[in-house]
């Protein structure tokens, strides 16, 4: 990983890791702002790499998985991170530094060690199950507000939990 992409992990990971230290988040219904779907709760990312890594953050996902926009922020309302998305590019904000990929998943490659199905994340929150290569989704207790994905290919394995209001 070169030196860039490594800063810009610790960045990522020094932030959530932030959010994590502060564990009361409020959820919300799921809502429709303008015919785009709103989901609000907490996520947490545990990456088995070398060195292991862990995120947690409360999130506001909207728009759809071809374009859209995730807020990552403490459960107090201070905005941690934005990434935002469409076919062509993706981008996380972090206060001035800006951060800019090709794709999605080229983004989260980067910042987390794996690709995190965030577009996936739609299906899920609905209960659909949806085919995502190498992610294995538990929607056992979607209807309870609750999702777990794992990743057990390629490597490195990685669990994702999302906590909403259904």
């Amino acid at each position: 990983m070169s030196p860039h992409a490594w800063r810009g992990l610790r960045s990522f990971g020094c932030v959530l890791a932030m959010a994590s230290l502060l564990t009361a988040c409020a959820t919300r219904h799921p809502m429709e702002s303008s015919g785009e779907a709103v989901w609000i709760g907490r996520l947490s990312l545990q990456v088995d790499s070398t060195p292991p890594q862990s995120f947690s953050s409360a999130f506001d996902l909207r728009g759809a998985p071809s374009a859209g926009e995730l807020q990552l922020s403490s459960p107090l309302g201070n905005t941690l991170a934005t990434v935002v998305w469409t076919p062509r590019s993706a981008e996380m904000r972090q206060g001035a530094q800006i951060t800019r990929r090709g794709s999605l998943d080229e983004l989260t490659t980067e910042l987390s060690g794996t690709a995190v199905p965030v577009a996936a994340l739609f299906g899920w929150l609905r209960g659909e199950q949806g085919d995502v290569p190498g992610w294995q989704a538990d929607l056992s207790r979607q209807p309870q507000g609750r999702i777990t994905a794992r990743r057990s290919s390629p490597l490195p394995t990685a669990e994702l939990r999302v906590i909403f209001q259904p």
